[in-house]
């Protein structure tokens, strides 16, 4: 299934142009247009999915499979990196900009600039009583 309005669905068919460097018969993989660090890329599933909460399990298991293949081939092309983050953006406020199930691969290298978010400890008992919570809801 796909979105004739999703410009992901449209890159995924061929219809809209992309610097493809992976594909096979779920997932497309192509270079960001807004690169955090040359190579940084995008595995796309062709079956439109707003998020990852949306999408099939089987899709994720074959995004999964071409991000391992996508990423040794990224880290392996140049030889100042050595690392990657794996990033997915769901939802506006998470800062998902298209609204088509996708993943980052950024490479890195230790003076790039890319930060990591903030993070700050819990209160006492705190992390008790949210793992309590998360866990009665699955």
């Amino acid at each position: 299934m796909s979105n004739g309005d999703c410009i992901f669905c449209q890159i995924a068919a061929g219809d809209a142009p992309a610097n493809k460097i992976y594909e096979d018969d779920q997932v497309v993989a192509v270079l960001d247009i807004n690169p955090v660090n040359p190579g940084h890329t995008l595995i796309i599933p062709k079956e439109h999915s707003v998020n990852i909460l949306d999408a099939k399990d089987s899709t994720l298991m074959a995004m999964i499979a071409a991000t391992k293949t996508v990423a040794k081939a990224v880290l392996t092309a140049f030889d100042e990196y050595d690392a990657f983050n794996l990033e997915s953006n769901n939802g506006r406020i998470a800062g998902q900009i298209i609204p088509h199930t996708h993943w980052h691969i950024v490479p890195r290298k230790a003076d790039d600039g890319f930060k990591h978010w903030p993070g700050k400890p819990y209160e006492e008992g705190q992390a008790e009583e949210i793992a309590d919570k998360i866990k009665s809801q699955i």
